[in-house]
């Protein structure tokens, strides 16, 4: 069983910025696709952003070229850097690790955008 955590959520007015952590506990963390994935009220789960185990980086449409995902293998550690927040963005931000065909996933952080 991994376990995943997430950091760093909170209220942050429009045009700020947060800076997400997770966490997995795992000996094979190189070996684990990660991405953060986010929750509206009322609204569907969607991709943020993913990362593989060979770097590659997708970001999905509402975020892309204003959030920066990155993994830091050493420390097991995946990071979301948002800048220029919106209101939009407000949401759960959840942190996913897979490994072939299991999921992971931690309990969320919440990020508020509002003035």
């Amino acid at each position: 069983q991994v376990h995943v955590v997430e950091s760093g959520g909170g209220l942050v007015q429009p045009g700020g910025s947060l800076r997400l952590s997770c966490a997995a506990s795992t000996n094979f963390f190189r070996s684990y696709n990660l991405g953060w994935y986010r929750q509206a009220p009322e609204n569907q789960r969607e991709l943020v952003a993913d990362i593989r185990i060979d770097g590659s980086i997708y970001y999905g449409d509402p975020v892309k070229s204003l959030f920066t995902i990155s993994r830091d293998n050493a420390k097991k550690m995946v990071y979301l850097q948002m800048n220029n927040l919106k209101p939009e963005d407000t949401a759960v931000y959840y942190c996913h690790a897979r490994v072939a065909s299991t999921n992971y996933w931690g309990q969320g952080t919440p990020v508020t955008v509002s003035s």
